[in-house]
């Protein structure tokens, strides 16, 4: 790949730093004046927490590509087991659970020759 191809690269990403920089500055800069404790602040948590549970239910129940080739009891054990690993995860709980359902996964699809 020559260095003209990489122009449209540079430009994405120099393009994509900037429409989001910006917001995490203003972020940043609104969120010293928020009171953690708020009602507003519970509210955005939580709904952030319900999107981030739907789009995980809507990957299980409801799944496309690869996924779509396994069985929900194979996606079901998985997320047992991610957070089985999550809970005894100790001090990196959040990667132990992430890196355990995918390899649980990872493996009963190689298993099963999915």
């Amino acid at each position: 790949m020559s260095f003209e191809g990489l122009w449209p690269y540079l430009y994405i990403a120099i393009a994509g730093w900037l429409a989001t920089d910006l917001w995490r500055w203003a972020g940043v800069i609104a969120g010293n004046r928020l009171d953690e404790r708020s009602e507003v602040l519970n509210w955005v948590r939580a709904v952030a927490t319900a999107l981030v549970a739907a789009v995980i239910a809507k990957l299980i129940f409801f799944p496309t590509g690869t996924l779509e080739a396994s069985s929900l009891w194979l996606r079901l054990a998985a997320v047992v087991f991610g957070c089985l690993c999550f809970f005894i995860g100790g001090r990196f709980r959040q990667i132990a659970g992430i890196a355990g359902a995918i390899a649980f996964l990872a493996a009963g699809l190689a298993l099963l020759g999915v």
